[in-house]
């Protein structure tokens, strides 16, 4: 099996590669397989201070799998996330805020997100991930029984509001045009690990009281997101990050919007359906 050098970040998730430049990524016939299985156990890996460029990440992204397209972007390999006032998602950006997992809203997440620096805030503005693998085997066997069978429903109206939380009519009726998804709060994936499916994007547990379901879905939340279990990355021009979708949420910090800070994401088209 091939295997890459690497540091571990944090306790719970992450690790640094150390060995790893671009032309390895670009050409190294192992290095697909190596990074897809240290995803698998580590979360998120870390190239510092590798500065690719946007060719050259969508090549790297390629080697690990499809890609998914952003047409509304001069390259729709690369969706680039700013507050700039010509991008034409920047509405939708301050939604990153809150814990998330990318997809949540299609048929098929995400299986893994890509995330380069080009430039970044003068303060603020980190990355945190935090593991929902770890959510899900930290429970009580009592909470795996009773939450076996729960399912929630996912909204974009849900995590849009908590940052409009006095929408207008015209938003209502954008967000109300969206897909809404109903998950299952374990994911039992192929592999045979679980999860815990939950997130800004989750509005209600079905044949639950409203307010009991999201109590309890907060309370998931706050647990697998406490201190301890959270890897928050300070952002060096140039650093890339690759975090395995199916196994985390994550959220960006706050910093002054009037800065332009500005990440490139390529991603990788999931493979594997919540159920």
């Amino acid at each position: 099996m091939p295997t890459l050098a690497t540091k571990k970040l944090s306790d719970t998730v992450g690790v640094e590669v150390l060995d790893a430049d671009i032309d390895r990524l670009l050409t190294d016939p192992d290095i697909p397989a190596a990074c897809m299985a240290a995803l698998e156990e580590y979360g998120v890996l870390l190239f510092r201070e590798l500065h690719i460029g946007d060719e050259a990440q969508a090549a790297f992204g390629r080697r690990l799998g499809e890609l998914v397209q952003f047409p509304l972007y001069a390259n729709p390999d690369v969706m680039q996330i700013s507050f700039d006032p010509d991008n034409p998602n920047a509405e939708y950006f301050a939604s990153n805020d809150f814990w998330h997992l990318d997809g949540a809203l299609d048929a098929i997440p995400a299986k893994a997100s890509m995330l380069s620096a080009h430039v970044i805030a003068t303060e603020g503005g980190e990355t945190e991930f935090a593991s929902t693998y770890a959510a899900y085997d930290t429970l009580s066997d009592t909470e795996k029984r009773d939450f076996a069978g729960l399912r929630v429903v996912h909204t974009f109206e849900a995590i849009q509001r908590l940052t409009y939380p006095e929408p207008t009519a015209e938003q209502l009726s954008e967000w109300a045009s969206r897909t809404v998804r109903e998950h299952p709060l374990v994911w039992e994936h192929e592999t045979g690990r679980r999860s815990l499916v939950f997130g800004a994007t989750a509005s209600h547990v079905l044949g639950m009281d409203t307010a009991a379901g999201r109590s309890l879905l907060a309370e998931l939340q706050e647990r697998a997101t406490a201190p301890d279990r959270v890897l928050r990355h300070a952002w060096s021009v140039g650093d890339l990050v690759i975090w395995d979708n199916r196994g985390l949420v994550h959220r960006a910090c706050a910093f002054d919007r009037r800065e332009p800070r500005r990440m490139h994401r390529t991603t990788l088209r999931g493979e594997e359906a919540i159920k």
